[in-house]
Parts: structure tokens; C-alpha cells; sequence
């Protein structure tokens, strides 16, 4: 073999193993298009649905109003001065703020200098004798000032300046002796006028109820009408998943790529697993050719996976001798007292009558919020003082809906973390209060969808302290991970109930597993 031979086979080699490579590359790439395409396709749905917007525009916001219970703020003046929690689950209950609540009258006896001291809006029957005495104890400076320049004449620079400073003062105290005796006569007139703070008068919301009502939108169906609150789960799951099992032939990288979407989307690894091997036994024996048979296998294996066999209705039906009573529980800000109000509207809208409790004492405005959700659907709020104990109003709304008939007491729980364990106590120690009257017919659990997995370890702790019959998952619109529906029934074995889908008052739907998936695969 000459040397131009040898070239000549090498370089023939050479392209071979060149048309080789290129041909690998683009089966390779043409095998990959349908696990791709869906990328594109997700940034366009985004852009379509991403303005989401509130139907009503109710929210926190609006429940920190006070102008409404005028006589709840007179009642409550004493606690205006106490600094502002934040976080009540991180406040024991024996905490100094109980030591505060208790000296709500001082007796402002001591002088001028006690005078400021009382312009904390504290209401007291003995302000007028302290208004007297602050009076002569705004003249005695007055005097000695008088005294001090016609004794020394001599220092007139600086005794000049010890006696205005003396006049300004007798003059400011003098000024607040007088607002306070006002003071004192308005909030006496005013606790005259109104009866209870902790019991609200049942003909004033009546008036309202009847146009609030009206506003309300029918229950049925809002999952359907709220489906594109769930966007970003729909382009996570749903979008993701149809365009894997649409783009033909699987291999085993196909369906890791499937295990890893759902992984991500936050249904947990058992889940995963059983629908994972679920999808691959149907596939196998269904002949799937086409994008529409490949949703309608996944919808079957996703809503079998969601439970649909499940009891999900609201035990909101009154008894022989008592209301219907529902407990709401959760750790701090996932929303419940939010959602406490948007199921009570969701029950008056369906005739039932309502009584909210507002047990959760320690969380400023919290009794207010609830107050505000109450007005606006006609139902009555049954609230204590700031720092009160939460088994004894969560007692009381109990005591009021026997009384009035009532068909449903909600009770809205302060917010507390898994890991307080004498707060956790607490709330047991709540729910056993209750029963002594009437038994707890339901204890939905809020949960953050937004947390994930985080959410789980605290849902098993609420689960062993008070037995939670279902699940309200809140922020659901905000989040991709959609998954956490089909996690939180696997690990707790109780049925989601309620999800949130936004902001608006009448955003919060009841579960329907069928058409969530819908939702989910768009």
C-alpha cells in the first residue's frame, strides 16, 4: 500500500465517522424536541395569565379598620400604650403584657408631674377629683415663681427663665387636666350608652347582611372560575408533564424527567412513585398515539391519586341542642383569620347562620380583622380583651351561639409554631374548653402552600394535638408547586377542603379534585 492509499483511507474513515456523529446528533436532537417545546410554551402562558387580579379587593389590610366598633376602642384604651407583638406565638401567656393589662387605672394623685402620665387615654370614673388637683397643682408654680421674682431682683436673667419654664408648664398642665376631665365624661357617657363589648348587638348587622349577601358569589363552580389563579402550577405540572408524555416513545430518561417535574412541583417522593408507576402500567396498555390521549391518562392518574373518594363537605349542619362548631388552626401568618371570614361568607351565602369567635387575643387588631369580615356578611363576633385568655372567649362564642341559635360558630385561633410547646398545650387546652358545652365538629388546618415540605412537619404536630378533620391551603395562586395538594392527604390522611386562589373575599373555593386537575393540566 502506497502512502497517497493510506491518506486516502483515513480520510474516508474520517468522514464516515463525521456523517456518523452528525446523523447521531440530530436523531438525538429530533428524539428531544417534544421534551423541549414545552419551554417555550411556558413563557407564554406566564405572560397570558400573570396578571391575576382580586374580584372584591378584601385582604388584611382592610381588617385593621377601627372606626367601626367605637365602643370595643373605649373599652380597650388601656392596651393602646402595650408595644405590638408581631408574632403572638413567640409571647407566653405569663408574660409581663398581663402585668400591664392589670394596672389599667392608676390613681393620678401625686402632683403635677403625674399629669402627662394620664394623657394615655386611660378611662377612669375619678378623673374629675384629678383633674381638681392637677388644676392647684398647675397654680402652686405659678406662686413660687411669683415668689422667686419679687425676692431676688438682683438675678433677674436667670430667675426670668425658671419662671416661664414654671408658667409654660402650669400651663400645659393645666390644658391637660382639662382634656382629661373632657375625656372622662365622654367615656363615661359612652360605657352608659353601650351595654357589652364582648357581645355584639345582633341588630346592627342586620341591616347589612341583606346587601352584603347579595354580593356574594354562588359557591359552586369557583374552582372552575378560578382556574387561572393557577398559572404557575399549571405550567409547572400540567404543561411540563403533557409535553413529556406527548412527545412519543419513552425511554428511561424520559420518565426521570417526569419523576423530576414532580418532585419539584412538591408531591413528595411516595406520591411520585405511585403515580409514576401508575402512569407507566397505563401507557403500557392503552394505545397512546396522541397529545389528547396522553391528557386524558394523566388526568385519570392524577385525580385517582388525589382521593376524590373522600368526604370533603363542611360539617356546618347544627345539632338537636347546639351549633355546628368549627375550630381554625395554624402557625403564624398563613392566613386564618383571613380565611375563617371567606368561609363565613361562604356559609351565609348557603343560609346558614354565623357566629365568629375571635379567640385569637394576642395578635393586634386580630378582633378587629374579624370583626370587619363579620360586619360585612351580617354575622355577629364574639370577641375579649386584648391579652384575655383564648379558651375562655373560644368558651363564650360557644355560649352565645347556644343562646342565639346559630347554625355554625367559627372560632379564629391565635397563630402558634409546631415547636412552642406550651402554646401547642394551649390550643388543646382550647379545644377541650369547648367541648365541655358542645362537641368540635370540624378543625380545619390553614396552611401556607407556598411553604412546601415546611408545612408538612408542622401539619404532623397540629394532627396529634387536635385531631384536624381537613385542610384549607391558602396562597395556592401564589406558588408553583401545586403538588402540595396531593402530599398534605398522603402524609396526614385527611381531605383538602378549602384552597385560596387570591386575595379577593370570595376567592376561596371549595376542593374538587377533578376539577383542580383540569385546572392544573389547562
Amino acid at each position: 500500500m502506497t502512502t497517497s492509499e493510506v491518506w486516502i483511507l483515513i480520510a474516508a474513515i474520517a468522514a464516515v465517522l463525521l456523517v456518523a456523529l452528525v446523523a447521531g446528533y440530530a436523531l438525538n436532537k429530533r428524539r428531544r424536541v417534544s421534551l423541549t417545546a414545552p419551554v417555550t410554551e411556558t413563557k407564554e402562558v406566564t405572560d397570558r395569565s400573570g396578571g391575576y387580579q382580586a374580584s372584591s379587593g378584601f385582604s388584611f389590610s382592610q381588617g385593621g379598620a377601627k372606626p367601626a366598633p367605637e365602643p370595643v376602642r373605649v373599652e380597650r384604651t388601656d392596651d393602646e400604650g402595650q408595644p405590638h407583638v408581631g408574632d403572638d406565638a413567640a409571647i407566653p401567656r405569663d408574660a409581663p403584657k398581663r402585668a400591664i393589662h392589670d394596672v389599667r387605672l392608676p390613681d393620678p394623685v401625686q402632683g403635677p408631674e403625674l399629669a402627662p402620665e394620664v394623657d394615655s387615654e386611660v378611662v377612669t370614673p375619678e378623673n374629675e377629683p384629678a383633674a381638681a388637683e392637677a388644676t392647684e397643682a398647675a397654680v402652686e408654680p405659678d406662686e413660687s415663681g411669683t415668689a422667686a421674682e419679687t425676692s431676688v431682683v438682683e438675678e433677674s436673667a436667670t430667675e426670668v427663665q425658671a419662671s416661664d419654664a414654671a408658667e409654660e408648664e402650669a400651663a400645659e398642665a393645666a390644658v391637660a387636666a382639662a382634656e382629661i376631665a373632657a375625656a372622662a365624661e365622654a367615656a363615661v357617657a359612652a360605657r352608659t350608652a353601650a351595654p357589652e363589648t364582648t357581645a355584639p348587638e345582633t341588630a346592627a348587622p342586620a341591616g347589612v347582611s341583606e346587601a352584603a349577601i347579595a354580593e356574594i358569589e354562588p359557591t359552586s363552580g369557583r374552582l372552575e372560575r378560578l382556574r387561572g389563579r393557577l398559572s404557575r402550577s399549571q405550567n409547572a405540572v400540567g404543561k411540563s408533564l403533557l409535553g413529556l408524555l406527548g412527545g412519543g416513545d419513552l425511554d428511561e430518561d424520559s420518565w426521570e424527567e417526569i419523576e423530576d417535574t414532580l418532585v419539584m412541583a412538591d408531591l413528595g417522593t411516595a406520591v411520585t412513585a405511585t403515580i409514576v408507576e401508575r402512569l407507566r402500567q397505563e401507557m403500557a396498555t392503552r394505545s397512546v398515539r396522541t397529545a389528547a390521549d396522553a391528557r386524558a391518562v394523566l388526568r385519570e392518574v392524577l385525580v385517582e391519586a388525589l382521593r376524590p373518594e373522600l368526604d370533603r363537605s363542611i360539617r356546618a349542619l347544627p345539632h338537636a341542642d347546639h351549633p355546628s362548631i368549627l375550630l381554625v388552626v395554624g402557625v403564624n401568618g398563613t392566613g386564618k383569620t383571613t380565611t375563617t371570614g371567606k368561609l363565613a361568607r361562604v356559609l351565609v351565602a348557603d343560609g346558614r347562620r354565623v357566629l365568629l369567635g375571635a379567640a385569637d387575643t394576642f395578635r393586634a387588631a386580630a378582633a378587629d380583622q374579624l370583626q370587619t369580615w363579620g360586619e360585612r356578611v351580617g354575622a355577629d363576633t364574639v370577641r375579649g380583651k386584648e391579652g384575655a385568655d383564648p379558651a375562655a372567649v373560644a368558651f363564650d362564642a360557644v355560649s352565645a351561639g347556644i343562646e342565639r341559635g346559630v347554625d355554625v360558630v367559627l372560632i379564629d385561633t391565635a397563630g402558634r409554631l409546631h415547636t412552642k410547646t406550651g402554646l401547642m398545650d394551649e390550643l388543646g387546652k382550647v379545644k377541650r374548653v369547648v367541648e365541655k358545652q358542645a362537641k368540635v365538629d370540624e378543625v380545619i388546618l390553614v396552611l401556607d402552600s407556598t411553604v412546601g415540605q415546611n408545612g408538612l412537619v408542622q401539619a404532623r404536630v397540629f394532627a396529634e394535638v387536635v385531631a384536624i378533620t381537613g385542610v384549607a391551603l391558602t396562597k395556592l395562586d401564589g406558588t408553583a408547586k401545586g403538588g402540595i395538594v396531593f402530599q398534605v392527604q398522603h402524609e396526614l390522611g385527611v381531605p383538602v377542603k378549602l384552597v385560596g386562589l387570591g386575595e379577593g373575599a370570595d376567592d376561596l373555593a371549595p376542593f374538587e379534585p377533578g376539577a383542580f386537575v383540569d385546572a392544573l393540566l389547562g
